[in-house]
């Protein structure tokens, strides 16, 4: 048995060398150390600029607040109507698509919904034509007993 060589799955023991979860811990405890190091300079940067502008802030206060205000307020709109706009066009790209067979997402719940609303249309026609013809009917008894 001796003289069989050994497969190569069973030659490799240890596809991973020793080494690499050691590197793998130092490289996240390096880069974790600069991360906390890089948020605590931009916290203090932060702090030291708010320091720094209040005075600013407070003096000019009656003009920044309602002039923040109004730039909020037509960002927003932009924004809104952006985003009726994209609807609208994607609304359009639907009908669009469905018009032209193209079958798009949603376009079987749609021919469902108008076959029911059709058959349901059509179960009110019959039962207002029975009810026009029970009325006749009672119009005709009514006349005739008279």
């Amino acid at each position: 048995m001796s003289d069989q060589p050994w497969p190569i799955s069973q030659m490799v023991r240890d596809p991973a060398p020793q080494s690499y979860p050691r590197v793998k811990f130092a490289t996240a405890v390096t880069l974790g150390a600069a991360f906390l190091i890089l948020s605590g300079l931009t916290l203090t940067g932060t702090i030291i600029a708010l320091i720094m502008a209040t005075p600013f802030l407070v003096l000019f206060s009656p003009i920044l607040v309602p002039a923040a205000i109004a730039v909020v307020l037509v960002a927003s709109g932009f924004f809104f109507s952006g985003g009726c706009g994209l609807a609208a066009i994607m609304v359009l790209t639907w009908m669009y698509n469905y018009l032209a067979g193209k079958h798009p997402p949603g376009a079987d719940k749609i021919d469902y919904a108008r076959g029911q609303l059709a058959r349901k249309a059509h179960d009110i026609k019959e039962k207002a034509k029975e009810y026009g013809q029970y009325m006749q009917h009672k119009a005709q008894e009514a006349t005739q007993a008279s």
